[in-house]
């Protein structure tokens, strides 16, 4: 086929359904999907197609003949440019529709399971300013419009403090105002990009890799702790100063106000030294009394309120007695261990990475917490017979994999263990139904929960209860 008959217009079709990753679903008159990213469900649009596959399309809306009732004015301003919150012009009630929907569709046509009676997904109660960390990128020469570009009007600052567009590495849209992170996030990231244009702090160029400031990582919590991290890509003592100091004095209320430079091509933090500047080097969050040590590297669920609801439902699935010997399957830094460690004899917690699992062992030392135990390694290699042996037979799994689900030896060594319960938590229901299809032939789904972490998005999470047959 030309390349020009893959390009095709379409005209007056209605979308009919939302999809995986965000993308809404219409069909072409030829019966093939088409996948589309700037339209929502009950439109009725002209399609422009830009990919042809062998079963679908993607394209985009180029006209839109009638707006469905599904609905509602996006509140950002940055809506359509910023790739965040895809979802921000659908009413939530009808978010919360299609998430429930893609989790039910996931777990009966993938993993085929028999479910029960679908408990409805439980929405946040917070649909904007929910997250406790957010990270943004300096750039020299900030994200243009189509408009701006078209124009002879002098733009005049080039410089950017805010987030990549989808698909661009080096491109970074200019954010006036986040609504995912409550104040002082959108003050003190204004301020910091106010003060360093007045004073000549030079903002990061990826391509050419020149320039001083590189991100901008703010952390806040329920204790009303503050952490704020500067990326710097060359060590600058003065002009670092000049900025540290300015937001120390300009937000008294930051207790962790800390520092990374950071030289490599990359702005990955992990493999570098953060440097404390002023306060603490960490800050708390406090869950149902346990209190969680957060330093700038550390994973913590970063919709705090959601969170507990869903470990709330988690122990609540696992149905502890206070007799039982659990383990916790990719256990991060132990957050759902110690929540669970009061209904429970003993949790045992596996990861692999070292860093949460010294968090992990602090963080239980702090709570007062004696009978979990952390071991850290690569999940599908310490999790076998000789593991159990010296641990003991666990009466209930608790798992919490990554996106990518769990390895297949993981789930077949969950087999042959063959504790009484597993709960299976999961950030994507699609590698989780993958995985309930191999646990199926021994174990059946009697309970399945979605929970909705991430308002004005498609992320969704999912916990299921399976027992013994």
């Amino acid at each position: 086929m030309s390349r020009r008959n893959k390009k095709q217009v379409f005209t007056n079709i209605e979308v009919i359904d939302a999809g995986a990753k965000g993308k809404t679903i219409a069909k072409a008159p030829d019966g093939k999907v088409i996948f589309l990213s700037n339209a929502i469900p009950g439109d009725v649009v002209d399609i422009q197609t830009f990919k042809k596959r062998k079963s679908y399309y993607e394209g985009k809306a180029t006209t839109f003949h009638s707006l469905s009732d599904k609905r509602t004015d996006p509140v950002c301003e940055h809506f359509g440019t910023c790739g965040g919150c895809k979802w921000q012009n659908m009413a939530y009630e009808h978010q919360l529709y299609y998430k429930q929907k893609e989790v039910t569709n996931n777990l009966t046509r993938i993993g085929h399971i028999e479910l029960p009676e679908v408990t409805p997904i439980l929405g946040s109660a917070n649909q904007y300013f929910y997250r406790n960390k957010m990270e943004f990128s300096f750039s020299d020469s900030r994200w243009l419009t189509y408009e701006e570009i078209d124009s002879d009007r002098n733009l005049g600052d080039k410089n950017a403090l805010g987030f990549h567009i989808p698909g661009m590495w080096d491109k970074i849209l200019d954010v006036t105002k986040c609504h995912l992170q409550a104040d002082p996030s959108n003050a003190i990231r204004n301020t910091v990009k106010k003060f360093a244009i007045e004073n000549d702090l030079e903002f990061f160029n990826t391509r050419n890799q020149v320039g001083l400031l590189r991100t901008l990582m703010i952390r806040t919590s329920s204790t009303g702790d503050i952490m704020v991290v500067v990326q710097f890509f060359k060590d600058d003592k003065v002009k670092r100063e000049l900025l540290l100091n300015h937001l120390a004095l300009t937000f008294p209320e930051i207790t962790s106000l800390q520092y990374i430079i950071n030289e490599k091509a990359n702005d990955t933090i992990y493999d570098q030294d953060v440097i404390c500047f002023s306060g603490q080097d960490h800050i708390f969050e406090d869950m149902e009394g346990l209190k969680f040590k957060i330093n700038a590297k550390s994973f913590y669920q970063t919709n705090s309120e959601q969170a507990f609801e869903l470990y709330k439902i988690t122990r609540d699935f696992a149905g502890l007695k206070g007799s039982e010997l659990v383990y916790d399957l990719y256990t991060g830094t132990g957050t759902i261990a110690q929540f669970i460690a009061k209904q429970a004899k003993k949790v045992i917690g596996v990861e692999s990475v070292p860093d949460a699992i010294l968090a992990a062992k602090e963080n239980a030392q702090l709570n007062g917490i004696d009978n979990v135990a952390f071991y850290v390694g690569d999940m599908k290699n310490v999790f076998n017979d000789a593991f159990i042996k010296t641990h003991g037979q666990p009466d209930v799994i608790v798992t919490d994999p990554p996106r990518d689900g769990m390895h297949k030896d993981v789930v077949n060594q969950i087999l042959n263990v063959s504790p009484e319960k597993i709960v299976y938590v999961s950030c994507n229901s699609a590698t989780q139904a993958r995985d309930l299809a191999i646990l199926d032939a021994v174990y059946k789904v009697t309970k399945t929960q979605a929970v909705d972490m991430f308002p004005q998005t498609h992320h969704v999470e999912n916990v299921v209860l399976l027992e013994k047959r």
